[in-house]
């Protein structure tokens, strides 16, 4: 009877020590967060993961911190909540950041817990998610606090391109810290409660003389639209953990294995008048390529990346017949579907991840060329454009490739061609492959001919009349085999499944190297 007292004791103890490990920085804190609209980090988990599959790792850790009192203030779990559970049946690490334990600040113990499920979930081959909340390095803990963000960067690093990395932010992510999040493969930020920023408005204003506040300088909108660094910016925090279940349906748990395949595929009904209809007559009007995209695709299983950044170029996840693939495409909606830096940076970084991750690329084409500007020149479009080309041309992951209109100059090469390894290689009837438009070129070949001539505007029309006959359209690039097949725009969603499912062995033989040196 004595030895069940003394067991129900330490069982007694061990529920305590939970629960205080469960109030984090205590209920005060909670409360606060709570009036602010925001989970707890042990909350936004058990919202994460599937019903009850979340297991706790390391929640009784402490710090061991005894300089500046710290040894009077030790929390339970230091700050970061661990562990593992399911996301539609298939297994996740996690650690999720709790801004109520010392303001979410950093660590040895903290960095510890951090590597520990990073370690596990490379070991494991499963998806490792961040949740982002913190004040940044414990001060308190000096260089111990700056060798646990080096490790934590180490990891991000040899994961890179075997498990996917989620990072969502969900609070402050300053300094050092933003690091993390921004060596993984998809960054999530909450609109008007998150941020992310290397130095703060204040230190702005003392260095440069800048005013500028925590919204306008590193806020979810600033980073969605202007720098790229979030791939999403959502409205709440809901919004922002469904979106996390959302995308991992579209990627494998590591790069061993293939994108799940959906079993009950949604069946797109045919639409090959509205495509036929959706390209202009005249070359020179607009219209939004994600149309034809959304006409193609499983109807409703586009889920758009970097949607509100370089919007002249288009990456999407979406599915054909069930299967994940990855969708690039000019919009000449924006800057008439140009590529420049942005775009070229944007579309670089999705081949990448799809190559990585076994998912099938589809890229559509309407590309005039690169922008033309001295700021884009200086800004170096020739080195951001080279990386588009070196990340089609690294890819081995089976490609198709749609021409819809225009694919002009090294643009049409860098758009996933024949010529960078492309699989099999599309045209519509529509398609205009050549160096330049039919005016540009005339304007070239025909110049001194057109300057001579008594009517010269009559001149001129005719030699683009017979350059459009004879080059602005898909068959000279056919007769050579750079194009496979000239298709009917209502035959592109059954030509795309066909092509998927005949490249599904496609193992490509690469020279053995570490790796390339991509124009960084």
């Amino acid at each position: 009877m004595g030895i069940n007292t003394e067991i129900r004791e330490r069982l007694k103890l061990l529920k305590e020590k939970l629960a205080q490990a469960e109030l984090g920085g205590g209920q005060e804190k909670i409360d606060k967060r709570h009036k602010q609209g925001k989970y707890t980090a042990r909350e936004r988990i058990l919202k994460l993961v599937d019903k009850d599959t979340f297991v706790e790792i390391d929640a009784l850790a402490t710090h061991r911190c005894v300089d500046f009192n710290m040894e009077t203030n030790r929390i339970p779990g230091d700050g970061v909540v661990t562990g593992y559970g399911k996301i539609d049946g298939r297994t996740v690490y996690i650690f999720s950041q709790d801004f109520t334990a010392y303001g979410g600040a950093l660590g040895e113990v903290f960095a510890q817990k951090m590597v520990k499920i990073m370690d596990l979930a490379m070991n494991a081959r499963a998806p490792v998610i961040g949740i982002n909340d913190s004040g940044g390095a414990r001060i308190q803990e000096g260089v111990l606090s700056l060798g646990g963000y080096g490790d934590i960067f180490y990891r991000n690093v040899q994961a890179s391109g075997y498990i996917p990395q989620i990072s969502a932010i969900m609070g402050p992510c300053a300094g050092g810290a933003v690091y993390s999040p921004a060596m993984t493969d998809f960054i999530i930020m909450v609109k008007k409660t998150s941020n992310m920023f290397i130095t703060g408005p204040a230190v702005i204003k003392s260095v440069t003389g800048e005013e500028v506040s925590f919204e306008d300088l590193g806020g979810a909108t600033a980073h969605a639209t202007k720098s790229g660094v979030a791939h999403w910016d959502c409205e709440n925090e809901d919004e922002a953990l469904d979106l996390i279940r959302s995308l991992l349906s579209y990627i494998p748990s590591n790069a061993e294995e293939n994108p799940p395949v959906l079993q009950d595929p949604g069946k797109q009904k045919g639409h090959g008048d509205e495509l036929l209809d959706l390209v202009p007559a005249h070359h020179m009007q607009v219209y939004d390529m994600k149309k034809i995209i959304n006409l193609v695709v499983d109807e409703g299983s586009i889920l758009e990346v970097q949607k509100k950044f370089a919007s002249n170029m288009v990456t999407a996840f979406a599915r054909l017949d069930g299967k994940p693939v990855g969708i690039l495409a000019n919009n000449p909606m924006f800057f008439a579907g140009c590529l420049n830096i942005n775009a070229s940076d944007k579309a670089s970084r999705f081949v990448r991840f799809c190559d990585c991750f076994n998912i099938p690329m589809v890229t559509f084409v309407d590309v005039p060329g690169f922008l033309p500007g001295t700021q884009q020149e200086h800004g170096g479009i020739i080195r951001h454009g080279a990386k588009l080309l070196f990340a089609y041309s690294e890819a081995t992951v089976p490609m198709q490739t749609v021409i819809v209109r225009k694919a002009y100059g090294g643009a049409y090469d860098a758009m996933c061609s024949k010529h960078l390894g492309a699989d099999l290689n599309y045209a519509w009837p529509s398609a205009e492959i050549a160096v330049m438009g039919a005016e540009g070129a005339v304007n070239i070949i025909h110049r001194k001919e057109i300057a001579a001539a008594e009517d010269k505007e009559e001149a001129r029309k005719e030699r683009v009349k017979e350059y459009v006959r004879n080059f602005s359209n898909p068959y000279k690039a056919a007769e050579r085999g750079y194009i496979d097949a000239v298709i009917e725009p209502g035959d592109t969603r059954a030509v795309l499944i066909r092509g998927l499912e005949a490249l599904e062995g496609k193992k490509a033989l690469r020279v053995q190297k570490k790796h390339g040196n991509i124009p960084l």
